[in-house]
């Protein structure tokens, strides 16, 4: 395989000795490793395409990967297959500041396309809290979120057009510039396909002028029940702010000591709600906020008093991850959505399952849009702790989907929620998603095995349930 890639790429984009493809064997998902056989890092969209047509035509799988950042295993490599890197496609092609685009490459970071656009007061509004490094490629393979979603949407909001190739080196168009495009709403389909449909060579992204102000109120609650009920209460009283995030203590005591956000580590719990726009808008907002928050039991409220405070307060929201790394071997993150009226239910199931596994667990949450964020701290090195962990996330997910939610906000399935895809979708749901699968990709091979289990594989996992089994993944090997 690499002798045929080197046939049109240069020597140094192709590896495949062990030393040179050990960084590529997993994403932010550490617990799932593999080498991949050949690793292809093209610089041109041609290179792309030739990759493709070879690897087509000599049935090899391709898994394409972004950054790595990744948190379900959607871009672990298969180790008979190719690991499609395209992490050198970092140009950004063109911005039209009248029309309000800019067009980049999938290696393009997402923070760097604010950076970019900064000068016409312009700004790309998901703001995953892996900004700063994960890629726009990555970002529309999972629809991925951030602190502001709630307002401002996720991916599929804020993209207009997507540009690649299909496994057969086929180029393929997702959406256009103008407002609608003519057919069916191919562009939502591509957006968190997980690189099961096409490899993404080019992206239009929607920008958006910059608020002219913004203000965050930080709220603290004596239990996180109160507090998740204050998240329905917000949005039932019409208010739709910036963002709204929660996060219980054990995640806020984990951040203060990472970034010294100024929370309160008195409360068991804390929302910060940001109000943007005119400073006559946000005023009005803020006030309306804080009554309410009182209202819903806030033991204290605090607002920013500056813009230096605004950013520090999301400073500790979008370390939350990091900051438990350093207080844990090893953590879990989940990512499931539920309706935003059921959050105190979840909160609680939660905390009956920290005594049920024997597990730590800090939460942190897109609230606003229901999305939760569990962080499961555990040990690699303690026997049984990562099985442990992994039937403790599971059992979150069928939680969420129990109370007429997903198992997924912005993660993606990956190899990680395999199990909860054959929870939340029925044999006959599962089939159609293989069919539009098989319409794109006949062979399967781009990306194999990810996000969509067969329904023989469901059976597989539903009879490992049954008898109190964990699931099995003989062949993704754990460290």
């Amino acid at each position: 395989m690499a002798a045929a890639l080197r046939a049109f790429l240069p020597e140094r984009a192709v590896l495949y000795e062990e030393e040179d493809t050990r960084p590529y064997e997993c994403d932010g998902l550490t617990a799932y490793r593999r080498l991949p056989m050949v690793v292809a890092l093209p610089e041109t969209e041609e290179q792309v395409r030739r990759v493709l047509k070879t690897c087509h035509a000599m049935d090899v799988p391709v898994v394409p990967r972004g950054a790595g950042t990744g948190l379900s295993g959607g871009a672990l490599p298969m180790g008979d297959g190719v690991l499609l890197s395209l992490a050198k496609f970092m140009r950004v092609l063109r911005v039209d500041p009248l029309a309000r685009v800019a067009v980049v490459q999938p290696g393009v970071r997402n923070a760097a396309i604010s950076d970019v656009v900064s000068a016409f007061g312009l700004y790309y509004a998901p703001d995953p809290s892996s900004q700063i490094a994960c890629t726009i490629g990555g970002n529309v393979a999972e629809n991925s979120g951030g602190v502001h979603c709630l307002k401002y949407g996720l991916t599929v909001h804020n993209v207009l057009c997507v540009k690649g190739y299909t496994i057969e080196g086929e180029p393929v168009t997702f959406g256009s510039e103008a407002l609608d495009a003519p057919g069916y709403d191919l562009l939502a389909l591509a957006i968190g396909s997980e690189g099961l449909l096409a490899v993404s060579t080019e992206v239009t992204v929607k920008l958006l002028p910059r608020p002219q102000t913004a203000r965050v109120v930080m709220a603290s609650f004596g239990d996180v029940e109160t507090a998740g009920n204050a998240v329905a209460a917000v949005i039932g009283a019409g208010i739709l702010p910036a963002g709204l995030e929660m996060m219980d203590r054990p995640a806020t005591h984990a951040v203060e000591q990472f970034a010294h956000a100024g929370y309160d580590l008195e409360a068991a719990a804390i929302l910060l709600a940001e109000s943007d726009g005119t400073p006559e808008e946000v005023a009005e907002e803020i006030g309306r906020i804080i009554e309410v928050m009182k209202a819903s039991g806030a033991a204290e409220v605090r607002v920013s008093q500056s813009e230096a405070e605004r950013l520090r307060f999301w400073a500790g929201r979008k370390a939350a991850f990091p900051a438990i790394g350093r207080i844990s071997p090893d953590y879990y993150c989940m990512d499931g959505t539920i309706p935003r009226k059921r959050l105190a239910e979840v909160l609680g199931g939660i905390a009956a399952m920290e005594k049920k596994y024997g597990l730590r667990c800090a939460n942190v949450f897109h609230a606003g849009d229901g999305n939760l964020h569990p962080l499961i701290m555990y040990d690699a090195n303690v026997a049984d702790e990562l099985a442990r962990a992994e039937e403790f996330g599971g059992e979150i997910l069928e939680l969420c989907v129990a109370l007429g939610g997903t198992i997924t906000g912005e993660h993606g399935v990956g190899v990680e929620k395999i199990k909860q895809m054959c929870v939340q979708f029925s044999p006959e749901e599962l089939e159609m998603f293989h069919a539009v699968k098989r319409a794109f990709d006949p062979e399967a091979l781009l990306n194999p095995g990810k996000a969509v289990p067969s329904n023989h594989r469901c059976a597989e996992l539903g009879k490992m349930h049954v008898h109190g089994g964990r699931v099995p993944f003989p062949d993704l090997p754990r460290f």
